[in-house]
């Protein structure tokens, strides 16, 4: 049977409008089966894989990336003489899902030996999402699940191998380790708690699942070292006290941590390598300006992102900051609202604390740690006066960042937040 060019459409995906592209599980020159994922789509309800009606040899792709996607719309051309198979229900990750089976009509001798070799890994929507999040390569995986289905614990697992040096590590992450062996752990603890006492067990929060393997990968894998300061904030305060007074009509908040993310955006601009991330051997140096503020919720902690701070003044960023701030506590941040940031802000203001050791938000090479500010008695060459403090930790990557650098970065931060006019130089 001769070669024929074929359109492969989104079949109906039930009450599902401009669903998202999130992952792209093909590419031009790859052989595929019937049934086979082609993209995975998100919208505000799950996510789900859209299969290939047919099979054949991709083409032309016809979407990328963040592209919104509708029943009938264009996802890619083949060209194979496979015969057409029913369309597969796309896969939602919010419900079970059965393994893929290639349609009958898909025989493994129709695709070529490479291709049958090269599948994509065998995974949910869900878990693919979750793997993604912790920047874990499916790939490398060897699924526990029926037919080798790659499961959430089989991600969890490997985070654990890599963390006790047993599992390989991506790229990014190894391109820059030092030789010789990995960490030598001990197994960790079994114990029956029970036998002490009462107890009670409940499940770990998802966002803390998430959160958890990310944190303990970065301190693991980044060399943290932490600086600490204190910036004299009380004429800062005293204006902030002063907007809120004057635009309460208007409904503004001026907060402190506004403020803060203004600060640090002129900070970063002054020191552009706080402003930078580690790709390999190479040092990527961003020209563009995206904080990330550290956000506390009922489910565990996230970390949202106002784009472009640079741009904006403090009380748009304040509003987007209380924007945020309430989609967290509603579980309602997209992807996009929490990617893309170059620097963290960690703030305990509202609860306390002298200082702490913030842990980096990979693949960014710094963050900043903020307490609770106080008032204390500063020499001012004659006399004790009261002035309010704000401690700051800046935790800081040292394979990208050296100790003076760090104190500048500190010290050019604080004098900014004593006199705040000098963000407009």
């Amino acid at each position: 049977m001769n070669a024929r060019l074929m359109q492969v459409l989104v079949p109906d995906i039930g009450d599902f409008k401009d669903v998202a592209v999130i992952e792209m599980l093909v590419k031009e020159g790859d052989a595929i089966r019937p049934e086979q994922s082609l993209v995975t789509v998100e919208s505000d309800k799950a996510s789900m894989e859209i299969p290939s009606s047919q099979g054949g040899v991709v083409k032309a792709l016809k979407v990328k990336l963040g592209d919104k996607l509708n029943i009938g719309d264009l996802i890619l051309e083949l060209e194979g003489t496979a015969a057409v198979a029913p369309a597969a229900a796309p896969v939602a990750a919010a419900a079970p899902s059965a393994p893929a089976r290639p349609a009958p009509s898909a025989a493994p001798a129709q695709l070529p030996p490479a291709a049958a070799s090269a599948l994509p890994p065998h995974a949910s929507p869900s878990v693919r999402k979750f793997a993604r999040e912790l920047g874990v390569p499916l790939e490398q995986l060897k699924g526990s699940g029926t037919k080798g289905r790659i499961t959430e614990r089989d991600v969890q697992d490997f985070v654990k191998r890599l963390v006790a040096g047993s599992a390989g590590a991506p790229a990014a992450a190894t391109a820059s380790a030092l030789p010789g062996p990995g960490l030598s752990l001990l197994p960790w603890p079994q114990v029956d708690f029970a036998k002490f006492g009462a107890v009670e067990r409940k499940p770990l929060a998802r966002i803390k699942k998430i959160s958890g393997a990310n944190l303990h990968r970065n301190w693991v894998l980044i060399p943290h070292v932490t600086n600490h300061e204190e910036a004299d904030i009380t004429e800062l305060e005293a204006f902030r006290v002063a907007m809120n007074q004057e635009h309460a009509k208007a409904g503004t908040k001026f907060t402190l941590q506004a403020f803060l993310i203004k600060a640090c955006v002129s900070c970063l601009q002054k020191f552009p390598e706080f402003n930078a991330s580690l790709d390999g051997e190479e040092l990527v140096l961003k020209k563009y300006f995206h904080i990330g503020f550290a956000a506390d919720t009922p489910n565990g902690l996230v970390v949202p992102v106002i784009r472009d701070a640079d741009q904006k003044g403090i009380a748009q960023i304040a509003k987007e900051m209380g924007e945020l701030a309430a989609k967290a506590r509603d579980g309602k941040l997209s992807p996009a609202d929490m990617s893309g940031g170059c620097f963290s802000i960690s703030s305990l203001g509202g609860i306390g604390g002298t200082g702490f050791t913030p842990i980096i938000n990979a693949p960014e090479v710094a963050i900043l740690g903020v307490c609770k500010s106080v008032m204390k008695p500063v020499w001012d060459g004659k006399a004790f006066q009261p002035r309010l403090l704000l401690p700051l930790s800046l935790s800081w990557d040292h394979r990208v960042i050296d100790g003076a650098a760090a104190g500048r970065f500190n010290a050019h931060l604080a004098r900014l937040l004593a006199d705040f006019r000098r963000v407009l130089l």
